[in-house]
Formats: structure tokens, sequence, C-alpha cells
């Protein structure tokens, strides 16, 4: 029988999904993943042990760094992205925080896209500061502008790959172009589009999600994770990334590029994994794992669906006498839906945007009308939710920063669900007839 370490050689998302990483129990023959709620693991010796701190060989140490059940998720979301390897994390903000700080220190700025969710426009604009890091946020619409913004201090570029709430395809393999020829990595939040979109397949270095969202799917626990493409020469830009090219005086004086090359080119998410994680102790808990690993089981075919009933909820707005703009990739045009069919496949995601005639005051009379749709703060639930970002989600920025990102008085921001379109739309209707 496979061993519960073989991976499946599917390039198929909906069989990656299921199997990836996993294939039984050694110690059961249980097909299901184990919860191993445990904090610590036997040493079989005092070598033993120490071989494993001084990562001589590779294994469980305690369930702040890694853990049996994490693994199988880490390795499962690994090879839904393409990447090399993956680190699994308490949170989505924590993988986005950790995705830089592990290779940008004081001193140090990052070059992001404007259009972002307001807790990472906030990570970014007044978090990273006050630990030195500067962040420099450049229109997407031009990619060269993250090319004017770089200096040598530049260490990576930040962006999500289907931006919430603006919603327009962010140009991947423009600026991973532009960040390839100046040795600087190109950082993919990859939350919303999951199956629809493979950043490392146009040269984006790091791919993150908030499982929280539809790898969950089911609003059931927070979580993160960040996976590396081992698709970046950081040693060929030693002077641009000396944490991973100049000895770690935390561990024992390591150069990380140097020491994982017995084990593939995964300098980047082993020192996040052995530093940054270690430090911080943003671990995802075995629990929480369990769940995604669940979640990503029918990943493939709630997307389907997903992106089936928000075609259609889209459609139906962009014709409703009291809907004035509708913000959906699949509806757009000129530059921004040629990005979207070049970017994605299957469909243009769950999440739409869009203003009510009667501005903010129509669009809290709708979030107060609606009855099946949930309001709360967050998207790729099988439910239907809605909510007002300007509010809640990006209340913490500047009217302008509101703006840049996406956000206006009136912009209503839905995650559309899984349930029969008729009930959806009638749901929106009789919220609309409010508003």
């Amino acid at each position: 029988m496979p061993s519960g370490d073989e991976m499946t050689d599917s390039k198929n998302p909906e069989t990656i999904a299921l199997h990836a990483g996993w294939r039984k129990d050694d110690a059961t023959n249980a097909v299901a993943v184990p919860i191993y709620q445990t904090t610590s693991y036997q040493f079989d010796s005092p070598e033993h042990a120490a071989n494993l701190f001084a990562l001589q060989e590779f294994g469980n140490i305690y369930t702040r760094i890694m853990n049996p059940t994490t693994d199988v998720l880490e390795k499962r979301v690994t090879a839904l992205e393409g990447g090399a390897a993956g680190l699994a994390l308490s949170s989505g903000q924590s993988a986005a925080f950790i995705a830089i700080t592990n290779i940008a220190h004081s001193g140090d700025n990052i070059v992001s896209s404007t259009d972002l969710y307001g807790g990472t426009w906030n990570l970014l604009q007044n978090t990273l500061i006050t630990m030195g890091i500067e962040c420099r946020f450049v229109d997407p619409a031009d990619p060269e502008a993250f090319r004017e913004a770089t200096d040598e201090k530049t260490r990576c570029y930040f962006a999500e790959t289907l931006p919430n709430p603006k919603l327009q395809m962010f140009p991947i393999g423009e600026v991973a172009a532009i960040g390839r020829e100046l040795g600087i990595p190109l950082i993919m939040d990859n939350t919303a589009s999951p199956i629809l979109c493979r950043p490392f397949d146009h040269g984006a270095a790091i791919v993150m999600h908030s499982t929280t969202k539809f790898i969950g799917g089911h609003g059931t626990s927070i979580g993160g994770i960040i996976v590396d493409g081992g698709n970046f020469d950081w040693e060929a830009h030693a002077d641009r990334f000396p944490m991973l090219n100049q000895p770690d005086p935390s561990y024992h004086g390591a150069v990380w590029v140097e020491a994982v090359k017995p084990i593939g080119p995964v300098a980047y998410i082993i020192k996040a994994r052995v530093t940054q994680l270690r430090d911080l102790g943003s671990a995802m808990s075995p629990a929480n794992a369990f769940q995604f690993i669940q979640g990503m089981e029918t990943l493939a075919l709630r997307m389907e669906r997903h992106c089936e009933n928000a075609q259609k909820v889209a459609e139906f707005l962009s014709s409703h006498d009291k809907v004035t703009n509708v913000i959906f990739p699949g509806l757009m045009d000129g530059e921004a839906r040629a990005r979207a069919d070049k970017y994605l496949n299957g469909g243009y995601g769950s999440l739409i945007g869009f203003e009510v005639a009667s501005g903010a005051e129509g669009g809290k009379k709708f979030i107060e009308a609606l009855q099946m749709f949930y309001h709360v703060a967050n998207i790729g639930d099988a439910r239907s939710l809605a909510i007002h970002p300007a509010t809640t989600t990006h209340s913490q920025l500047t009217a302008e920063e509101q703006l840049a990102s996406g956000v206006t008085e009136g912009y209503i921001r839905l995650s559309i669900g899984i349930e029969h379109i008729d009930d959806i739309i009638a749901d929106l209707t009789q919220a609309l007839d409010a508003a």
C-alpha cells in the first residue's frame, strides 16, 4: 500500500484536492486524515533530538513548528498551486505578514498594488512601518509603476490575484517579469481565486491564501498558508536578500540557501518555518487544519457553482433599475476583461460589487432587508454573504485610501454562495425593492 506521504501524479485540481499528500494512516489504515491533537513528539534518542533541532534530519519537534495534520494540508495546497513547499499558519493576516517579513526587515521597502483587502492595506501601510518596513502603493493598471517604485532596498512586490473589492484582475505575468528582471519576487494573495488561477504558472514566486475563505468554505475556521514556488533564485540576488544568503545568528549561523540544497529550492519556506513561525508562534491548530482538508475535498465543485451563480447574479444586477454600477470581472471590458480572461480559467469568481441609485442610505436599507444572505465580514462561504465595506472591512482607511482600493460610500460587496440561483435572486430582488 502507498505510504501516507505519497502524492498523486494528477495535474487536475479536482483530483489533487482529494488525494495530494495523503493515502492512509500507516498505523491504522484510516483513510481520513487524523487530527494529531498533540503539542509534542517523543524523540528516539538524544542524538535524534539533536539532529532534528540542528536540521540534520527532518521530523516532528513541536506543533508550533509542524504537525502531521497540517503537513497534509500544506502538501495538498502546495500541489494544487504547483509549488515546492508550504507553510500553514493561524490566519491569512499571519500569512501576509510572514510572507513579507521573511525577506524584509527594518530599512527595507516593498511595493504593493493599491487594490487590496482593507485589513491587508492596514498591515502594509500602518503596521509594517512601525517595524521600519516601508510599503509603496502603486496602481496595477500600469505594471511599469512597480518598476518605477523599485530601488535597491525593495525586497518584494505584493498583490491580490482577484482583488477584494475592486475585482480587477492583477497583471501577474507583466509584474512578475519586471520583478524577475530586477531580482524581486512577486508575492500573490490568491485567496479569492483558488482553482481558477495558478500564479506560479505566470511567474509569481510566492503564493498565499487565507484558508478561512474558499479553501475552508464553511465559515468554521481561521487559517492561512504560504506556498513557495521554488522558482526564484535567491542566491543570484544575494545582496538583495541577506536574510537568506548571510549567516543567521538565530540558527547556528545557517546560510539558508546553502543549508536546504540537499532537499530542494525551498530556502524561503524553510526559513519561514524555523525562524518566523518559531519566533512569532502563529501556528495553525491541528483541528483547523482538519477542517480545511475537508473543505478542499469539495473546493473544485464549489468553485464551479460559485462562479456559475455569480455570473447570473451579476447579469441580474446589471439590468436592475435601482443599480447604477456592477463590478464583476465577467462584465468588464477592455484591458480589465482581457486580463480576467488571460489569468482566470473556469469562471470569474464569486465576488460582486455594486452600487444602488440611492447611495449610502440605500445600501444600508438593502443590507437590512436581506433575509437569506448573511451580513458578515467574510467571503468564500458556501452561503451567500453581503457587507458594506466602507463602514466595515475598509473603515480604517481614509476616504482617499478607500477610493484607491475601489470602495465608495454606496458600494455593496456580495460573496455569492452555492444556494439555488432562484433563491439567491429572490432575496436580492426583495432587498433592492426596499433600498
